[in-house]
């Protein structure tokens, strides 16, 4: 059985307590029996892979290969898998271009088995299959615990990705909207109703583009690559969900969560400043 996170706090304090620690716990639970036996399996099989239904009809193969694109749920789909690999994605009306999922886009990318020159499995390519199959399982881990730490984990990872390739400023944002994690985290962050969901995508994108230069003076998810932008998002979302989760009097910093409750800005103090005020009553 795999090593399971240690989460003593939850909220911001607890995303500290994780950011500190991560390095061990993780490299503790990648080292898990269960685990290294179906990444030793994956490594030895998967270059006899073919197509896309030798991927399907080898359960423990495609469950590391979705696994690492945060689809594990979707085991059971074989024929939906083969769909979004065997259209390819150099044709932007392909159905893994117009899933508008970006995990199954990357899937589709990596596995390709429906492009021109296929699958390659070479051992970089097998070594990063691997590494994210790990990071996406600990992340799985850590919902166990705080599914709040793992939205977290999931958006640094996602959205650092995603600000890495220089899209489009439009296509950055649809890409991001495609994503459930992603989006659950700039929507409590950014303090969006319920009703946002409802509205047209491109109304959606344009919310987004509007939030993100309010707070960070960019209209673009490029802005994310800046580590200091991300981590304050972050802080945003921890602090947002906290609001949202009702706490009490003996909530460290409960006066700075305060200030957020009174409106739907950060009040003009700055992430900064509030942190502040959560590290003098920590």
């Amino acid at each position: 059985m795999p090593f399971a996170p240690v989460i003593p706090l939850g909220g911001l304090s607890g995303w500290r307590f994780l950011e500190r620690t991560q390095e061990r716990q993780q490299a503790l639970f990648n080292n898990s029996s269960d685990l290294q036996r179906e990444i030793n399996y994956f490594k030895q099989n998967i270059g006899a892979v073919t197509s896309s239904a030798e991927l399907v009809a080898d359960r423990r193969l495609l469950s590391v290969a979705l696994g690492a694109f945060g689809l594990s749920e979707e085991i059971n789909k074989q024929a939906f898998v083969r769909t979004v690999i065997d259209g390819g994605t150099f044709d932007p009306l392909s159905f893994a271009n117009r899933l508008g999922n970006s995990n199954y886009l990357e899937f589709a990318k990596t596995f390709s088995f429906g492009n021109d020159g296929g699958f390659v499995p070479t051992t970089n390519r097998i070594d990063d299959i691997v590494d994210k199959f790990l990071n996406t399982q600990f992340e799985e881990a850590v919902g166990g615990v705080d599914n709040t730490m793992r939205l977290a984990l999931n958006f640094k990872r996602e959205i650092s990705e995603l600000a890495g390739q220089n899209l489009p400023r439009d296509t950055g944002w649809f890409r991001a909207l495609g994503s459930l994690p992603i989006r659950a985290v700039l929507e409590s962050a950014f303090n969006l109703p319920a009703e946002f969901s409802q509205i047209g995508l491109d109304q959606q994108k344009d919310v987004l583009i509007s939030k993100a230069k309010q707070f960070f003076g960019g209209d673009s998810i490029n802005i994310f690559s800046d580590p200091e932008i991300l981590d304050d998002m972050v802080r945003r979302f921890h602090l947002r969900e906290q609001i949202n989760n009702g706490p009490d009097a003996s909530t460290p910093g409960m006066a700075a969560l305060s200030l957020l409750q009174s409106g739907n800005s950060f009040g003009g103090i700055g992430a900064a400043g509030i942190l502040n005020l959560l590290l003098s009553n920590t």
